[in-house]
């Protein structure tokens, strides 16, 4: 009974693609970055070999590394979550999805506040903290919506939990990804609702719920899903795909649970893909740029490591990668940053070695496929070694 194991850690960048300057991007590295913080530490990493990766300078390296490696490329035009997920998958996306520096246009808004009988308060790039503690009180006053953007491209919506149920607040959601299609196609809506009493310190639940764009085609989910096998989602997995190709799905509340819920699916007899993501490096530390809490949880992951690989059956694979970059130690901007990402694959039916740079994240979903005997119905190419040797 075969299973993959892909676990994405959520902005772990590992160095400047050759087109970041033009994305805004310079000088920019999350590996480096997090490196030099007195909490980095990842032996169990350097073991499996994400320090010999092409292109990485920090580390000491691992001559007989127990894991195949590669240093990822993205092929897609952009740098945030929805088009790394999709690449990995098998998407190709020649543009980047919109984003909006100055706010929703009216073509947006005036239907959105009709539809939902609101109004909208902000409509600014903001922090996702920050703009509940500035607009929430009259947020609750007023039962205006507080919409909000970032860098990336997401239609936000915040909302007090006891004016806005958290359903009532998807259901607005739905309506805003009716909407947001076509030119104003954005990656996300992401519903954030938040607690609190008025005039007070405002917080966030756990209550987050992402709108995605439906893929816009095939991808290794329902290659396998089609072919009988099991696809379990993890985290934010689900919402990115819109659940499509999706047999199983499990939210969590972060990193811990993330890690945990997939102990216990090693622990479950299924065949097919358990895909996971990681998202408090990105949400937590990458974007609020806060080095020492990144390189914490990177440390966290790499302790847990083991556990895992104890786990493991003798026909798991386990693949360790990332989306994007968010280097934390980049001041110019709090948003995504344009970097490779790490590619680490370890198992007993995989042989250590190192695959160089490949072109495209696309040879993730590929090998996903390779290992189930299903030929990609997109542009990527299996690395495990025995289709090298046909080649």
């Amino acid at each position: 009974m075969k299973r993959v194991f892909l676990i994405v850690l959520d902005s772990f960048g590992i160095g400047e693609m050759e087109d970041a300057a033009s994305y805004g991007d310079v000088n920019v590295n999350t590996l480096r970055s997090v490196s030099g913080s007195p909490y980095f530490h990842l032996p169990n990493m350097r073991e499996l070999g994400l320090f010999n990766i092409d292109g990485v300078t920090v580390g000491k390296k691992k001559d007989d590394h127990r894991g195949a490696i590669a240093r990822m490329e993205e092929r897609s035009k952009g740098k945030d979550t929805t088009i790394g997920h999709w690449e990995i998958a098998g998407i190709y996306s020649p543009k980047p999805l919109p984003t909006y520096p100055n706010g929703f246009p009216k073509e947006v808004l005036d239907p959105f506040c009709e539809r939902t009988g609101r109004g909208v308060l902000c409509n600014l790039p903001y922090s996702g903290t920050a703009v509940i503690q500035e607009y929430g009180d009259e947020h609750l006053k007023t039962g205006d919506l507080i919409v909000y953007t970032s860098a990336d491209s997401v239609f936000q919506i915040a909302a007090h939990e006891e004016l806005v149920p958290p359903e009532q607040l998807y259901e607005y959601c739905r309506i805003a990804r009716e909407i947001l299609q076509g030119e104003h196609g954005v990656g996300r809506v992401i519903a954030r609702p938040f607690i609190g009493p008025c005039g007070g310190q405002f917080v966030r639940t756990a209550h987050r719920h992402d709108f995605s764009l439906l893929p816009p085609s095939v991808t290794m989910l329902d290659q396998l899903s089609e072919a009988g096998k099991d696809v379990i989602a993890v985290g934010k997995i689900k919402d990115i795909f819109a659940g499509k190709g999706i047999t199983e799905a499990v939210y969590t509340s972060g990193n811990a649970e993330g890690i945990e819920r997939t102990l216990e699916y090693l622990d479950r007899d299924f065949e097919g893909l358990c895909f996971v993501n990681l998202v408090d490096y990105d949400m937590l530390y990458g974007h609020r740029r806060d080095v020492d809490g990144y390189a914490k949880a990177l440390t966290f992951f790499d302790e847990k490591l083991p556990e895992m690989m104890s786990k493991m059956k003798p026909d798991d694979i386990l693949m360790i990668t990332a989306d994007h970059g968010c280097d934390p130690a980049y001041s110019a901007t709090t948003d995504h940053t344009r970097e490779y990402t790490p590619f680490i694959m370890y198992g007993q039916n995989v042989t250590p070695m190192n695959y160089g740079t490949r072109k495209t994240f696309a040879d993730i979903g590929a090998t996903v496929l390779q290992y189930f005997g299903i030929a990609p119905g997109f542009e990527g190419k299996g690395l495990l070694q025995e289709d090298l040797t046909n080649e």
